[in-house]
């Protein structure tokens, strides 16, 4: 017998300065389809119209919010897939050649990934439904196989863009980190990566310092040096990059970073072949953070608290940090 999932809770702060809705992007990551098949439901579900961008990647037109992309999750396959391969040339018959080769090795290891436009939280249902009808489709994730090492990212837009407000949440997740890192349950397959890997020790303590109120150069000068990288399970470069692109690029030129006013989190799996598994389960924690975020006395105790252990080998040899989160630091 089916379910209904658990409702999707708000943070305390649903609109931008401006007064418009906070939006959310949601990427999802999964197998057990062909790139059509998955382009053909998501349009159906969402009522939309199917373009293409090449060989391998999908465009979903008719939402208001915007585009919605279904794509191989595969850059250089993308952009092999975007050419046009003249066969009775030799250059054409190499790239034509090398693509299929990609094509057969990617396939059955690189998931398809369904990215949708930024849409309003009070969307977020229907990204759950979706999640819902790709499950009952034969939708496949996380653990379904030891090779699927499959995520599920939110892209949530920040309230404001100044450096209090971005360092509140910074401070937020990093004393959250280890109770959302045990609620995940991350799978082996990403676990053994470095996709979502900690912050170092060295900036948490930093960071959580009670006298820590950077400038937003300083905040991102500071993030870049620790975290020249887009592997942590909260990836702030996107972010950065949109507020201050010249400064990150001298630290990064990675092209996969996308400039967007959001946060990026990176740590849920993608278990959408699991009964129950749904965007609740991941956004709901991510609530947590917004809470905390918003609750100064609250954030500046949590952190004290939480460099003691940090700062002490024996107390993070002993203490569970989660399990004082959980009985603790939360809203609830």
């Amino acid at each position: 017998m089916a379910h209904e999932a658990p409702a999707l809770l708000m943070p305390l702060q649903t609109l931008n300065p401006d007064g418009t809705p906070r939006r959310v992007g949601v990427e999802l990551e999964m197998n057990g389809f062909t790139l059509d098949a998955l382009a053909g439901i998501v349009a159906e579900s969402i009522g939309a119209r199917i373009g293409s961008r090449g060989r391998y990647e999908r465009v979903l037109t008719g939402d208001a919010a915007g585009e919605w992309v279904i794509e191989l999750d595969f850059a250089l396959l993308k952009q092999l897939g975007r050419e046009h391969h003249d066969e009775e040339t030799l250059a054409g018959g190499i790239g034509k050649s090398t693509e299929e080769v990609l094509s057969w090795l990617a396939t059955p290891l690189v998931p398809l990934e369904v990215v949708s436009p930024p849409l309003p939280m009070a969307r977020l249902g229907e990204v759950e439904g979706l999640i819902a009808h790709l499950r009952k489709a034969g939708a496949r994730g996380t653990s379904d196989r030891l090779v699927n090492a499959f995520g599920m990212q939110l892209n949530v837009e920040i309230p404001g863009a100044d450096a209090d407000s971005i360092a509140a949440y910074l401070k937020a997740f990093l004393c959250l980190y280890d109770w959302l890192f045990a609620r995940a349950d991350i799978d082996v397959s990403r676990r053994v990566t470095s996709y979502v890997d900690p912050f170092p020790v060295d900036y948490v303590t930093r960071v959580l310092a009670p006298g820590y109120r950077p400038d937003r150069a300083t905040l991102i000068e500071d993030y870049l040096d620790a975290n020249p990288t887009r592997n942590r399970a909260l990836d702030l470069l996107p972010l950065f990059l949109e507020l201050d692109a010249p400064r990150v690029r001298r630290a990064t030129d990675d092209p996969r970073i996308k400039p967007r006013p959001a946060f990026h989190y990176r740590l849920p799996d993608c278990e959408i072949g699991r009964p129950g598994w749904g965007l609740h389960c991941a956004w709901n924690d991510w609530i947590e953070v917004e809470r905390l975020a918003a609750d100064p006395e609250r954030l500046s105790a949590c952190g004290a608290r939480y460099l003691e252990i940090v700062r002490n080998p024996i107390k993070r040899l002993i203490d569970d940090w989660a399990d004082e989160v959980e009985r603790k630091w939360l809203a609830h």
